[in-house]
C-alpha cells in the first residue's frame, strides 16, 4: 500500500492551495510527503469558475489574478448610485484555469506532491492514520494509506440549519462593438432587478477591458430558476438596466452556494478532516468562500510543519457566524427587505471598512457602529426569534 504523510483529495481552490502551501516552498528540516488525490475528467471535477476577493497589497496568488480594482459600484433600487475607492484593499478576479496553471507549475518544480487521478471510494481510520479506497479511471481497486487526510469534496448534502439560502447565479462573459465599459470600475451590487418574494437579487459586472467583462445575475432565495429564467434576468440587466445592445455571448458560468448557519464537521476521524466549502470556509451572509481557504489552508500547514494536530480552524469567527445567522433569518423571514439593507449599508459606511467586516476582519467597536446602521428594530426581532428556530434538513 503506498504511504504518504498527507493525503489531499480533491484538486479545487482548497486542495489546490493547501497542496501548494506544504510545498512551495519546501518544509524545514522535515520533508512531508503529500499526495493530491484528483478526480478523473468528467462529473466528479469541478466546474470552471471565478473566484473574486479582497486583500490588501500583494496576495500568494497574484501571478493568477485575471484583473483587480480599487473602485467599486452599488446601486439603490432606484439607480442611485454610490462609489467608493477601497484602498487599501484591492478586489481582485481570478479564474480557475489560470489558478491551477499556476498551482501545478510551483508543484511541479517540487519533489514533494505526487498527483494520483482516481476516484475516492472511502475513507478508513487506521491505528495513527487513514486508508483512501480509490478506484482508477481503468476499474481498478486501489487504496493510499496517509498519516493525515484532508478531504476537500464537496458535500452530498447540507447539514441541518435553521436557515438555509442560496446564493445561485448566471453570468456571460461578454463582448460589445465599442467601449461601454469602466475597465477601472466593478459593478459590485445593482439591485436595479426585479426582486424575489424572499431574499434578494442584484446584477454584478467585472469589467477585464473598455469592451469586455463578466456580467452576472445573482440572487439569494430558497430555490434556484428554471435555466430560461437566469438568461431572462441577464437579457433585461444588459439591455433594459445598463443599455447594451449588439452583446456577443463568449462564455457562460452558473454556481450555486450555500448561504447556511448550518454547523460543518471538519473533523470526520481520529486523522480526518474536511476543508474548503465543506469545511465551513464559505461567509454565511455572502457566499464568498476564497479569503476563507487561504485562512483555512494556511493554519492547517503551520500546524502540519510544527507537528501539531492539523484540525483546520473555522475561518470565521463566532461573532460573525452569530451576525450572518441573524441575517440570514431577517433576509429568508422578510423582517428586512434585503436590497435596501445591503444599499443602505454600502452608502452610510465607507466601503474598505464594509469589506473588512463582510470578511470578519473588524473589531467589536466596529461591528457595533455598522450594525446602528441597519434596521434595528428587524434585526433586533430576528435576532429575539433565532434561538427558537429548529435545526432543519435542506431538502431542496
Amino acid at each position: 500500500m503506498p504511504e504518504a504523510d498527507v493525503a489531499i483529495i480533491g484538486a479545487g481552490a482548497a486542495g489546490l492551495s493547501l497542496a501548494h502551501r506544504l510545498a512551495c516552498p519546501p518544509p524545514r528540516p522535515g520533508r512531508l510527503s503529500i499526495v493530491l488525490v484528483d478526480a478523473p475528467p468528467g462529473p466528479l471535477r469541478p466546474p470552471r469558475r471565478t473566484w473574486c476577493f479582497w486583500e490588501a497589497g500583494r496576495g500568494r496568488f497574484d501571478a493568477a489574478v485575471t484583473r483587480s480594482w480599487h473602485r467599486l459600484r452599488v446601486h439603490h433600487p432606484s439607480g442611485e448610485p454610490v462609489q467608493h475607492d477601497i484602498a487599501p484593499l484591492t478586489y481582485k478576479m481570478i479564474r480557475s484555469d489560470d489558478f491551477e496553471r499556476l498551482v501545478e507549475r510551483d508543484l511541479a518544480r517540487s519533489a514533494l506532491v505526487q498527483r494520483l487521478e482516481a476516484k475516492v471510494e472511502s475513507i478508513e481510520d487506521l491505528p495513527r492514520g487513514a486508508r483512501v479506497n480509490t478506484r482508477t479511471p481503468e476499474g481498478h481497486a486501489d487504496s493510499l494509506r496517509a498519516r493525515w487526510v484532508f478531504d476537500s469534496r464537496p458535500l452530498g448534502s447540507l447539514p441541518a440549519a435553521r436557515t438555509t439560502l442560496l446564493q445561485h447565479f448566471h453570468g456571460w462573459f461578454v463582448r460589445t462593438d465599442r467601449p461601454v465599459f469602466d475597465p477601472a470600475r466593478v459593478e459590485f451590487m445593482d439591485f436595479r432587478t426585479a426582486q424575489p418574494a424572499r431574499g434578494l437579487s442584484f446584477g454584478y459586472v467585472l469589467p477585464t477591458g473598455p469592451r469586455e467583462a463578466l456580467v452576472e445575475y445573482t440572487e439569494f432565495s430558497p430555490a434556484v430558476l428554471a435555466p430560461d429564467a437566469y438568461d431572462t434576468a441577464l437579457r433585461h440587466y444588459t439591455g433594459g438596466v445598463l443599455g447594451l445592445s449588439d452583446v456577443e455571448v463568449i462564455g457562460t458560468e452558473t454556481g450555486v452556494i450555500p448561504m447556511t448557519d448550518a454547523r460543518f464537521a471538519r473533523r470526520t476521524g481520529a486523522c480526518v478532516f474536511r476543508i474548503g466549502a465543506a469545511g465551513g470556509a464559505t461567509r454565511p451572509s455572502t457566499g464568498y468562500t476564497f479569503s476563507g481557504v487561504q485562512r483555512q489552508t494556511a493554519a492547517v500547514a503551520a500546524a502540519l510543519r510544527q507537528g501539531r494536530d492539523p484540525v483546520p480552524p473555522q475561518p470565521h469567527t463566532a461573532r460573525a457566524r452569530g451576525m450572518d445567522a441573524v441575517l440570514l433569518h431577517a433576509l429568508d423571514s422578510g423582517l428586512v427587505d434585503g436590497a435596501a439593507f445591503f444599499s443602505r449599508l454600502f452608502a452610510r459606511v465607507p466601503m474598505a471598512r464594509l469589506l473588512r467586516f463582510l470578511d470578519g476582519d473588524t473589531r467589536w467597536h466596529e461591528d457595533l457602529a455598522i450594525g446602528l446602521h441597519a434596521p434595528v428594530l428587524p434585526m433586533l426581532r430576528a435576532a429575539l426569534e433565532l434561538p427558537g428556530l429548529p435545526r432543519r434538513p435542506f431538502l431542496r
